[in-house]
């Protein structure tokens, strides 16, 4: 019996470690935590009612993706980005994005228009019910449902590195744009993959994933 208690525990504190992972790095990526907003294993435990262990990995592995910071006294927070880092994850965007878009393009059917379109008008229903998080999380939806089509999964997993890291200010993106209806560019980006307009759809994509952030950099 103890033998097999062992590999049970193990597996228990992985799966804990992954499930307060996982619902971490969403709120992180969906702006529902704020910039500099400070966390301790305590509460996260408290919060997802797990041990210190579980709680400590999930963090160590959002620490490692750039989702969370950590100072040399220990202090756990969500990263509050420089003009200068901001400008950075930016120009990351601004490569990785459009050359993503441009491999997917060939793959994009018919079918994966219509999901876009359907996202695109989701966007729209939550512009109107000023959602913030619904809208960040569509919007990279939108992209994301895209980009799957490159089949290209280092460039996409470095794509989703950067969103993560700009996740606690994407709200205060939100407020600066002041949305009355969804990001015009999406329909630049549609009206490109209808088209199979290579240098249309890499423009768009360029225009839509870095306005906003130059705002935020001002």
């Amino acid at each position: 019996m103890l033998l097999n208690q062992k590999p049970q525990e193990g597996g228990a504190t992985s799966a804990a470690h992954d499930r307060v992972y996982r619902s971490l790095r969403g709120r992180i990526l969906h702006g529902q935590l704020l910039p500099g907003a400070a966390l301790t294993l305590r509460g996260i435990g408290a919060e997802y009612g797990v041990s210190m262990t579980p709680a400590r990995e999930a963090v160590r592995r959002l620490v490692s993706e750039g989702a969370l910071s950590l100072s040399t006294s220990g202090r756990v927070s969500t990263p509050e980005l420089s003009q200068d880092r901001i400008e950075e994850l930016a120009a990351i965007r601004a490569l990785l994005e459009p050359e993503l878009s441009a491999r997917a393009l060939p793959r994009a059917h018919q079918a994966l228009i219509e999901r876009m379109e359907t996202i695109n008008a989701n966007i729209a229903e939550t512009v109107v019910k000023r959602d913030p998080v619904g809208y960040i999380k569509l919007n990279l939806d939108f992209h994301r449902t895209l980009y799957l089509r490159a089949q290209a999964p280092a460039m996409l997993a470095l794509a989703e590195t950067v969103w993560l890291q700009m996740g606690p200010t994407m709200k205060a993106l939100y407020g600066r744009l002041n949305r009355t209806e969804p990001p015009r560019h999406h329909k630049l980006i549609l009206a490109a993959l209808k088209a199979g307009d290579e240098p249309g759809l890499r423009i768009a994509v360029r225009a839509d994933v870095t306005q906003g952030l130059r705002l935020l950099a001002r």
